[in-house]
C-alpha cells in the first residue's frame, strides 16, 4: 500500500483522514498543519501521496503544491477543500494536482481518489475533464 502525508490546519480533519487512510491499509507517514510544515516533511519523508488542504493560514495549499511540484515534479498531491472552491480546483490542476476531494467527503471518496492517483481504479474519469 501507499505512504501518505496528510496536511490540514484542522486537527480533527487530520485525524479523520488518518483514520480513513489507515483503515484502507495505507501508511500515514506524517501530518502537517500548514504548507511550510508540509514542505519540510515532504522533503524528509517523500511520501507516495500528499493530501493537501487548500485553505490554511500561513502558506496555503496552492502555494505548498507549487513548492512541492517545483522540488519533485512527479509528486502526487490530492487537494482537499470545501464546496464552492471550483476556481481553486482549476488552479490546483493547472499547478499539477493529481486529484481533488471536496469537504464534506465520504470515506469511499477518499479511498477511491487514492486508488485513482495510484493508477488503480478509474471510476471517476468523467469528472476529470
Amino acid at each position: 500500500m501507499a505512504t501518505i502525508m496528510i496536511v490540514d490546519d484542522a486537527s480533527f480533519m487530520r485525524g479523520s483522514l488518518k483514520y480513513i487512510v489507515e483503515g484502507a491499509g495505507h501508511n500515514v507517514v506524517g501530518t502537517a498543519k500548514d504548507g511550510q510544515e508540509a514542505l519540510k516533511l515532504y522533503r524528509k519523508l517523500k511520501p507516495d501521496i500528499v493530501t493537501l488542504d487548500i485553505l490554511m493560514s500561513g502558506m496555503d495549499g496552492l502555494s505548498a503544491l507549487k513548492a512541492i511540484k517545483k522540488e519533485d515534479p512527479g509528486a502526487r498531491v490530492i487537494m482537499v477543500t470545501a464546496l464552492g472552491q471550483e476556481e481553486k480546483q482549476k488552479e490546483a490542476y493547472k499547478l499539477g494536482a493529481s486529484g481533488y476531494i471536496r469537504k464534506p467527503f465520504k470515506q469511499t471518496e477518499i479511498i477511491d481518489e487514492i486508488k485513482w492517483v495510484l493508477g488503480g481504479e478509474r471510476r471517476f474519469r468523467e469528472r476529470r475533464q
